[in-house]
């Protein structure tokens, strides 16, 4: 906050609801109003200047500098990471090796139990942590379709397991956003990571299990129970010991591939009793491979995850703090016209571009250009080209609402808010993964519903007596089981399951599992609340 007073009208109940405009005003135009994204965000942030200088006192050149800075964040470092995510995504397609993992996957069992549980759930996390917005729900439906599940059931399928991953989509910049916000009490992307450890990790166990009923019942669990656990628990307890030491990065990335390898491995002596199949039809052949085509076909991502565990290291980013071996390479600058009364120092930009976690992605897609036979640099710069083409109107869309959020924190607005909401006292944390639900069912983003709500759930965090991280990371949660329902994941399985026009049906058959897991996220965040106040 970098204004003196953030009660203007010295009644908090009239200043809330004025701060509470541009966030009701960005939901009204996604919803009421049908406007895209980027519009929605354009109007509402010039509602969020007129509102932080006239009724807020936010000098002129704090509510630039502050468009200035969430600009920049969105482009370096989540437009970088988002781009170069789904450029190496690109990359393995174009050189076949991800039809090669494709076939690797369903070649395991016939049983159409397990190929849910390695495409539907383990390939969809691992998906999800390589590349996200909507990138793992299209291909694993269209993947289990292929294997012969029906159009909207693989669908809904996929985006029930997809609840499980959510929030860590695109190494982890749903989670990673935090650090971007400068949130009150020190929150960090680590600290929240944490807490999700405290209640993803039952999500993770359990969404298995749930997939194999909804297709099965309890027959199918009681049959297909040791592949289960060989799969699920190094899956929960990776994603522990990642959340806890390193963050978000790789959550998404080395438990799903090490659930596969297992579920894989453990395949080769096991196979359920009885061979579940959802029709009687032909079974599908699938091309199979040599052990050193498969092996290559997966290399982009084992590189991937060796650098971004380097990336992601302490000693990596020690490098980079006041008196490391590589600190020079912070070039840091302030944003002429915010120095102010209130912190007595400018608004400061620092651009490292080595240190980003986007550069291992882009080192591993030019070793990946280097190790191909068919896809060279002038190729890799084309497909570099329609990744842009694609991401860059979600980019921007993300710095706009990135600006919008950093006006509302200097301008006083959260911290309005936070006092209001506040008011709730201790029953705002049953309430606190609902925020994050209505968040992701109208934006469609984890990410985008972290910059708009982390900053007030951290605000009423001290207020009502608990962590701040853990209230970030219910609405983390509760935005990830949003994302089942949300109208942008629901457009986004019908159009690659080509069912257009039966968004209300998949709707239906996936409403159920979102608020169910609201209602649980909601009791075990009140729960946890008074053991972390």
């Amino acid at each position: 906050m970098l204004v003196h007073s953030y009660d203007p009208f010295q009644n908090l109940a009239i200043s809330a609801l004025i701060a509470s405009i541009p966030i009701i005003l960005f939901l009204l135009c996604l919803t009421l109003f049908k406007m895209k994204g980027i519009y929605a965000a354009m109007t509402t942030l010039a509602v969020t200047i007129v509102i932080t200088l006239v009724i807020f006192k936010l000098p002129v050149g704090i509510v630039t500098g502050g468009i200035t800075e969430g600009f920049y964040q969105g482009i370096l470092p989540i437009g970088f990471i988002v781009m170069m995510a789904v450029w190496l995504y690109k990359l393995t397609t174009a050189t076949g090796q991800f039809a090669i993992i494709q076939d690797s996957i369903t070649a395991i069992s016939e049983d159409q139990r397990i190929q849910l549980l390695l495409i539907g759930f383990a390939f969809n996390a691992f998906l999800e942590g390589v590349a996200g917005f909507g990138v793992p729900i299209a291909i694993c439906a269209v993947l289990l379709i292929q294997l012969g599940f029906k159009p909207l059931q693989a669908a809904m399928l996929c985006l029930v397991a997809n609840g499980a991953a959510g929030a860590y989509g695109a190494i982890g910049i749903p989670v990673g956003v935090v650090d971007t916000l400068n949130l009150p009490g020190g929150i960090t992307a680590l600290s929240v990571s944490q807490a999700l450890n405290l209640s993803l990790p039952l999500l993770s166990f359990v969404t298995p299990f749930l997939l194999v009923f909804i297709i099965d019942g309890f027959k199918g669990i009681k049959e297909t129970l040791p592949a289960i656990l060989v799969m699920v628990i190094p899956f929960v307890l990776l994603q522990i010991i990642f959340n806890q030491f390193l963050g978000p990065e790789l959550v998404d990335i080395i438990p799903p591939l090490a659930a596969m390898g297992a579920l894989a491995l453990f395949s080769k002596k096991f196979q359920p009793k009885n061979i579940f199949r959802l029709t009687q039809g032909e079974v599908l052949e699938t091309r199979r491979h040599s052990f050193k085509a498969i092996a290559y076909a997966w290399s982009p991502f084992y590189i991937l995850t060796f650098l971004v565990l380097i990336w992601s290291s302490k000693f990596f980013k020690g490098l980079f703090l006041e008196g490391g071996a590589l600190a020079f390479l912070n070039i840091q600058f302030p944003i002429p016209g915010t120095m102010n009364d209130v912190t007595h120092k400018p608004i400061m930009l620092t651009f490292n571009l080595i240190a980003q976690t986007g550069m291992a992605l882009l080192i591993a897609g030019i070793i990946t250009i280097l190790l191909s036979k068919t896809v060279n640099f002038k190729q890799a710069f084309s497909l570099l080209g329609e990744a842009f083409k694609e991401l860059w109107l979600p980019i921007l869309t993300i710095c706009f609402i990135l600006a919008i959020a950093k006006l509302t924190t200097y301008g006083g607005l959260t911290s309005a808010m936070g006092q209001a909401i506040a008011k709730t006292g201790t029953i705002f944390p049953f309430l606190s993964p609902i925020l994050g639900w209505i968040g992701v069912f109208m934006t469609g983003s984890v990410v985008n519903n972290n910059v708009l709500f982390a900053p007030i759930q951290a605000s009423v965090a001290p207020q009502v007596g608990t962590s701040g991280a853990l209230l970030v990371g219910a609405n983390t949660a509760g935005g990830a089981i949003a994302k089942l329902i949300s109208p942008q994941s629901i457009a986004i399985a019908t159009a690659a399951v080509k069912e257009v026009g039966q968004e209300s049906v998949l709707l239906k058959m996936t409403l159920k599992y979102s608020v169910g897991l609201l209602v649980f996220f909601c009791i075990w965040t009140l729960i946890l609340s008074y053991f972390l106040s």
